[in-house]
């Protein structure tokens, strides 16, 4: 998938009222695993992983690149926030030629119900907001996904269309952070 673009990475620490947003590191290989082997994450994306191809596929750092924060709660990964241009082979865009900046995460179900995930994604579109002015964000979600629907009302994305994919019903809204022109 390609890049953010000319964006410094990594950022400084970004730190909310609770919550510090970061790069991997190799303390959070377990909390991936455990992130992407839950049925509970996995019935929004696709299932979940089977824990021994995991231990093997997952690299010692994991998630290490540009666009990609380790969520941290207390000293521990509750989640992961990414930043990644949209293929443009995919359906939904705001741009005729795609590859808009979109927004996805995942938390841990202990971490779900508690207002972290609406903190930390807030925190990574104000970062993205300074890093690159003016450019759209995107977010595409199963519209079953009730949590991920209210969470993308909250911050702000307005809806832009629904489609099928991956045998199911999606959301897909943006967000900017240019005010609009009253």
């Amino acid at each position: 998938m390609p890049e953010l673009g000319p964006v410094a990475w990594p950022p400084a620490l970004i730190r909310t009222e609770r919550l510090v947003l970061r790069e991997s590191e190799s303390r959070d290989r377990a909390a991936f695993i455990e992130l992407f082997a839950s049925p509970e994450v996995g019935v929004y994306v696709d299932g979940p992983g089977p824990r021994d191809e995991l231990e093997r596929a997952v690299p010692e750092v994991p998630g290490r690149r540009p666009g990609f924060f380790v969520v941290e709660l207390d000293g521990a990964m509750i989640g992961m926030i990414t930043l990644d241009r949209r293929d443009a082979e995919r359906p939904g865009h705001v741009r005729p030629d795609g590859g808009e900046a979109e927004l996805g995460y995942m938390f841990l179900p202990e971490a779900w119900g508690r207002g972290y995930a609406a903190e930390a994604c807030a925190a990574a579109l104000d970062w993205f907001a300074d890093a690159l002015p003016g450019e759209p964000v995107v977010l595409c979600t199963r519209t079953a996904n009730d949590r991920a629907m209210r969470l993308a009302a909250k911050l702000g994305f307005t809806a832009v269309e629904r489609f099928e994919e991956y045998g199911a019903e999606q959301w897909f809204g943006v967000w900017s952070s240019v005010a609009p022109s009253a």
